[in-house]
Parts: C-alpha cells; sequence; structure tokens
C-alpha cells in the first residue's frame, strides 16, 4: 500500500497538473470501487475548479472551487493516477482504468485500479474533523506536524508492541509496513518492544525523542527521492521511486546490516500478519 512518501509524490504530481484546472467532465466506468461513488459523484465534481491538493495521512484531499468542497482519494493497495496531455495518443482505456477526468486544458487524469482497494468520497471542507475516516487520525509524520511529546502522548500505557503501534494510524498518520521498519531500524527500537516501555510515565523517552527524529528523517529522505517503487507504485508521470535503494533492513533478510560496527545480519518475523525486518544487533 503507497504510504505517506509515496502519497506526497502522487500529490506533488497532481498538483502540477490539477491546480487551477477546472473539470469539465468525468467517466465513471464502474459504480464502485472498495466502496460505492458518493450519490450523483460524476455531477458533483463536473464544473467545479482544483484550487489546492492537501494530504491528510494516505489520504488525498483536492479542495474544489474556493476551497469550499473537498474531494478525497485513497489509492489503496494498486491505486495510480496518470496524467495524458491534450496531445497524447496514450489510450485511457486501459482495463482497469475506472475514473476519467476531463479538463478544461485538454488533459485528463485517470484513475486505475486492478485490485479495487481504492476509494473516493465527496464532502463540504468544514466537515473534515467530523469525516469518519479522517477524525482520528494521529498527526503525519512529518517535522512540523508530529513532535516527540505528540509521539509520547500517544503511546503512553500501551501494552502493544511498537511496530503495531506505529502502524496505527490513530497514533502518525500515513506510516506503513516498509517506512515503520526502518524508523524502528534508525532509532535502535526493537520492534517487539512495548510502546509503554518506551513511552515510560511522563515526558519525552529518549527512544521517543530517537523514533521521532527517525520519522522526520526517513520521511523527509523517502519524498526527495520520490517514495518506494515496491510491487507496482509509479508516480503520476511513470516515474519509479528510488528510496528503495536507501533501505537499510526492508526486504533484506539474511543480509549483512548496514550499520557501522554491526556484525548482525537482518532477520524477518511475523507480526499483525506482516513482515517485520530488523536488526537484532541494533535494534533493542
Amino acid at each position: 500500500m503507497p504510504e505517506y512518501p509515496e502519497v506526497c509524490t502522487v500529490r506533488l504530481g497532481l498538483e502540477r497538473h490539477l491546480v487551477g484546472r477546472r473539470i469539465i467532465d468525468i467517466e465513471l466506468r464502474r459504480p464502485d470501487l472498495r466502496f460505492p461513488f458518493p450519490p450523483g459523484f460524476d455531477q458533483l465534481l463536473r464544473g467545479r475548479a482544483v484550487q489546492r491538493i492537501d494530504q491528510r495521512g494516505k489520504y488525498l484531499l483536492l479542495r474544489l472551487d474556493e476551497g469550499e468542497y473537498t474531494w478525497l482519494s485513497h489509492l489503496g493497495m494498486s491505486g495510480r493516477w496518470t496524467l495524458l496531455g491534450a496531445e497524447s495518443e496514450d489510450s485511457d482505456e486501459g482495463p482497469h482504468d475506472w475514473v476519467v477526468v476531463h479538463l478544461d486544458n485538454g488533459e485528463r487524469a485517470v484513475y486505475s485500479d486492478h485490485r479495487r482497494f481504492g476509494f473516493m468520497d465527496f464532502f463540504p471542507t468544514d466537515e473534515q474533523e467530523q469525516h469518519e475516516l479522517l477524525a482520528h487520525l494521529g498527526p503525519d509524520p512529518t517535522p512540523d506536524h508530529l513532535t516527540p511529546m505528540d509521539l509520547a502522548e500517544r503511546l503512553r500505557g500501551r501494552r502493544t508492541p511498537m511496530k503495531a503501534a506505529l502502524l496505527d494510524q490513530k497514533t502518525v498518520a500515513g506510516l506503513g509496513n516498509i517506512y515503520v521498519c526502518e524508523i524502528l531500524h534508525r532509532a535502535g527500537v526493537s520492534p517487539r518492544r512495548s510502546a509503554a516501555n518506551v513511552a515510560g510515565k511522563s515526558g519525552v523517552t529518549r527512544r521517543v525523542a530517537r523514533i521521532t527524529a527517525a520519522t522526520h528523517d526517513v520521511i523527509t529522505e523517502a519524498i526527495d527521492a520520490g517514495g518506494s517503487s515496491i510491487s507496482d507504485f509509479v508516480g503520476v508521470g511513470g516515474a519509479l521511486g528510488y528510496f528503495t535503494r536507501s533501505h537499510q533492513v526492508y526486504g533484506r533478510e539474511g543480509k549483512p546490516c548496514l550499520t557501522e560496527g554491526c556484525d548482525a545480519t537482518i532477520r524477518r518475523f511475523v507480526q499483525s500478519g506482516r513482515s517485520t525486518f530488523y536488526c537484532p544487533g541494533c535494534q533493542r
């Protein structure tokens, strides 16, 4: 599933083509994705201008007209937005192209999703804080949103392992399996250690401070690299994400740890139904 850096990469790509453009027409080639489209979805979007595109965790939030309304897009496991120019000879008739947006400059934005785990919604922007999908999200994993105190408060008293705690979108919005593995490795914290132990009873512990700093660094670096192309992720222009080359533990089972002075090898175990990669020498 695309995580925060991949969704950010898609957002930045869409911004270059959609902001300031008006939606002339929209084709819905099936009645649903993961969930049914809102009633009259195509009519709600037709004729509106895209003012800006925001992001909340793994959600794209396209602000329409004067920001009065929001078009929400979640990519699910395999959703992809592609931009086709006015003179493009590329077809938008792919077998999994479910939404085609026609813009006032002749360009098209095409949403395809072969597994159909993505979904879309439409709502008044001033109702965002009450929206069932957005109301309970934790802070985004970036330096201007996530603080050590935020993280400590959300971890304190929880007996769940750190890996599971960081995957919980109520703790930090936008993190998934890849980046949680990388963050915990950089922070030197075992994925098995309990959240309560990491957070302590008050204040900000050294482990919480390290995890927060590692989160900021990993997410910033991954955004700069265009995300991680695992499976079939690409940006709206088809470019791969190159942060995969910087993975220290994810997908490296049996390989030597890259941390200077560490002679351990990367291990994998299943945790909460997902593969966890970690270094037993670095992570305590």
